[in-house]
């Protein structure tokens, strides 16, 4: 018993040169019927010659089921009596056994948008995290044999090209990688942190992660949608965010370290300027301090140096102790 997919062995003729025989077939037969019954033969021969006629004739139409067009990235899963033969994938116009019954596939990359989710990271907060991926159909026999695509569609063209019922078949894939997508997201949003908070030392997380993150959903993906013979060509995470609930705290707290920071940054910057400005005094000779107006003059300057509104200056109009 067959597997995997396998390529068609068996008989496939070029289809324009059988289209034609079946043309003159068709014309030969219908003249031989009324050259027979115009002969003067007899009745018997006669009407076993119009039976076999008949039955060449039935045999004609019944091999212009035969007939299959397969474009590019287009297959056709032939399958006789139940038992799977093989897959076509060669391009072009052909016949084969009208007995053969030839599941249409599309090989062509299909995008999945899956809307965002809500979810709980490593550290238990709630975040909405949403994907977008690129996919195919790759293994034909487990598309068409190990996962359920029945459609109660009746097939006709459509203005695409494609039948109604490949189009319902391709929506059972879709639906098949929406589900595995989502379980998948899931699982590697509750491998890693959103962002580095309490843990300092977490290397990788979801915001941070960027190319790493993609590549691991891109396997967890693939392992779960083998069964189904379908690849993930790319897979990027394209929404990432606190759940509303806890959205506007979390806001808050980035907002307060990056004033932090920036506050870090202010600090420096301004010891910096202060002993810079103390060292050039006491080289230029300006003026001789001593600790307390060292003091002093260190309080003012880091007041007007690190303070969050321009400083209003006071002019001392007695002396520097007064």
């Amino acid at each position: 018993m067959k597997t995997k997919e396998e390529i068609f062995n068996g008989v496939k003729l070029p289809g324009i040169p059988m289209l034609i025989f079946n043309i003159l077939l068709f014309f030969a037969i219908i003249g031989a019927c009324v050259w027979m019954i115009n002969a003067s033969l007899s009745t018997w021969i006669t009407v076993v010659c119009l039976i076999l006629l008949g039955l060449l004739l039935i045999f004609n139409f019944i091999s212009f089921i035969g007939y299959m067009q397969i474009e590019p990235n287009e297959a056709r899963v032939m399958v006789f009596f139940g038992k799977y033969e093989g897959t076509v994938k060669e391009n072009g116009f052909f016949w084969v056994n009208p007995l053969y019954s030839k599941k249409q596939l599309t090989l062509r990359a299909r995008n999945l948008d899956v809307a965002p989710i809500k979810v709980n990271d490593k550290k238990g907060n709630p975040i909405l995290i949403g994907q977008v991926l690129v996919w195919r159909v790759v293994d034909t026999y487990k598309a068409s044999f190990n996962i359920d695509t029945t459609s109660k569609a009746v097939a006709r063209p459509t203005q695409q090209g494609l039948t109604v019922r490949l189009l319902d078949k391709m929506k059972s894939y879709e639906n098949f990688v929406k589900v595995q997508s989502d379980a998948a997201l899931r699982f590697v949003a509750g491998m890693f942190a959103y962002d580095h908070y309490e843990n300092e030392d977490e290397k990788l997380t979801l915001r941070s992660g960027g190319q790493e993150i993609n590549e691991i959903l891109e396997k967890q993906l693939n392992e779960r949608l083998s069964i189904a013979g379908i690849e993930i060509v790319e897979a990027r995470v394209n929404n990432l965010a606190y759940a509303p609930e806890i959205a506007a705290v979390m806001l808050r707290r980035q907002q307060a370290e990056a004033i932090l920071s920036a506050r870090e940054k202010i600090v420096d910057g301004a010891v910096g300027m202060v002993k810079h400005a103390l060292e050039k005094l006491a080289e230029e000779g300006v003026i001789e301090l001593d600790n307390d107006k060292k003091a002093a003059m260190v309080s003012n300057l880091l007041v007007v140096l690190c303070g969050d509104e321009t400083p209003q200056p006071v002019v001392n109009a007695g002396t520097l102790h007064n």
